[in-house]
């Protein structure tokens, strides 16, 4: 068991429950998965950039991304049906803590200028963000690197309300405003 899902279940669970003494302990919000996607537009001009961009994305999350595809040919993107358009990984269990972990704790401080990301959620209580580039992670060799690339996350949970969301990733450490 990972040392962020340890202190969900002995110290976060408990915490929440004694701000809403009305809950039951099963509505108690938890972390369900977290879905990191790559769009790789502009890069696949180059014929190395999805596997160079796949192996990144599997050292940041541990676990091989898959490769999204066009559902449909739009010519004024110069886009045909079925060609690879981005990578997307879902982490879930261990891995997701363990994401998550590192994320907070080594990542984040490391992106340039930041003051903590703002808390407002998708209305569903779930949590998205963006980042610009996948250097601010320890695990990429950056003497490899050709290019840039942003990356969108996003911490699916299961509270009903962007309070609760908020509430649940405060309490896990997560750097909000």
């Amino acid at each position: 068991m990972s040392r962020l899902q340890e202190k969900l279940k002995k110290v976060i669970v408990p915490e929440i429950l004694s701000r809403h003494p009305e809950r039951n302990p099963m509505e108690t919000p938890v972390l369900k998965k977290i879905v990191i996607s790559m769009g790789l537009g502009e890069a696949l001009k180059d014929k190395n950039a999805l596997q160079e961009h796949s192996d990144e994305l599997s050292l940041i999350s541990g676990q091989k991304p898959v490769v999204t595809r066009s559902k449909k040919a739009i010519s004024n993107f110069k886009l045909r049906e079925n060609q690879p358009v981005g990578l997307m990984v879902t982490l879930r269990g261990k891995r997701m803590f363990d994401f998550l972990d590192r994320f907070c704790n080594i990542s984040s401080p490391r992106i340039r200028d930041f003051r903590g990301f703002t808390p407002k959620g998708d209305g569903r209580g779930n949590f998205n963000f963006g980042l610009n580039d996948q250097q601010i992670f320890p695990e990429v060799n950056l003497d490899k690197v050709k290019r840039t690339q942003g990356m969108n996350i996003t911490i699916v949970t299961t509270a009903k309300t962007d309070a609760d969301c908020v509430e649940l990733l405060t309490l896990l450490g997560f750097p909000f405003k």
